[in-house]
């Protein structure tokens, strides 16, 4: 039986994962299917995997959302900070619909995570200006509008004290300088509260594999903006993906 399931792939630094996901439950329409990131991945290298990995769905034929790490504009990749340098002008929409045979929209990884946690997450029924971010390598940015998405935020590079944001923030520098989560949420108020200058937000959203430990930083952090946890944690980038892709 032929399923229409949107169906979403999240492309990362090690590992790519993907799923047919049901778009009224925001959850994995099947099991989920994870594959080793080719090295290098390069742009023709990540769409054999691809379709690969579609082809592994055969009674799936739903549109296909895809995320990258990267800046991503009307489909094409624009910044490749944690990816091959072949990516920068790279039309994936183009590529990996030619190799999937199926319509396929790109979508910068944070701005998949965020309409996720908009959409089924920690900020489902919340109007405003919620700002999503993603603590791990980097430090990932999405801006969502009463449900609308601003793409390609990058707050994560907004210039603090002179300095890169997320080379002070981000979870790698907590971990390559091994800071307490009192010195790392003294760096982290610092962050948001930048944003709060900048944006005036409603709802600050933390996603990113540390988040499974808010409990330890979290209340640590002096802001006037309310700050929870992301609720859909490794979902999040394929179930927003599949979501991009019939928006």
């Amino acid at each position: 039986m032929t399923s229409s399931h949107a169906f979403g792939i999240d492309f990362g630094g090690t590992g790519i994962k993907g799923a047919p996901v049901d778009l009224e439950s925001g959850d994995f329409a099947e099991e989920r299917v994870r594959v080793r990131t080719p090295q290098p991945a390069t742009p023709q290298a990540v769409a054999a995997v691809f379709r690969d990995l579609v082809a592994s769905f055969p009674d799936n034929d739903g549109p296909i959302g895809v995320t990258v790490p990267g800046v991503v504009r009307h489909g094409v990749v624009g910044s490749a900070a944690n990816i091959h340098d072949s990516w920068i002008g790279t039309d994936a929409d183009r590529l990996f619909s030619e190799a999937t045979g199926r319509t396929v929209h790109a979508v910068n990884d944070a701005d998949a995570a965020g309409l996720a946690e908009v959409r089924w997450g920690a900020a489902a029924g919340r109007t405003g200006l919620v700002i999503v971010t993603t603590l791990g390598t980097g430090i990932g940015s999405a801006l969502v509008q009463d449900g609308v998405l601003v793409p390609n935020s990058e707050l994560g590079h907004l210039e603090i004290d002179g300095e890169d944001a997320e080379s002070r923030a981000s979870n790698r520098a907590r971990e390559a300088e091994d800071l307490s989560m009192e010195k790392w949420a003294k760096r982290l108020t610092r962050y948001y509260r930048t944003l709060e200058m900048l944006f005036s937000p409603d709802l600050f959203v933390v996603g990113g594999g540390i988040s499974k430990r808010h409990a330890e930083f979290l209340p640590l952090l002096d802001l006037d903006t309310e700050i929870v946890p992301a609720q859909l944690r490794n979902k999040a980038g394929v179930v927003g993906a599949a979501l991009y892709a019939t928006t």
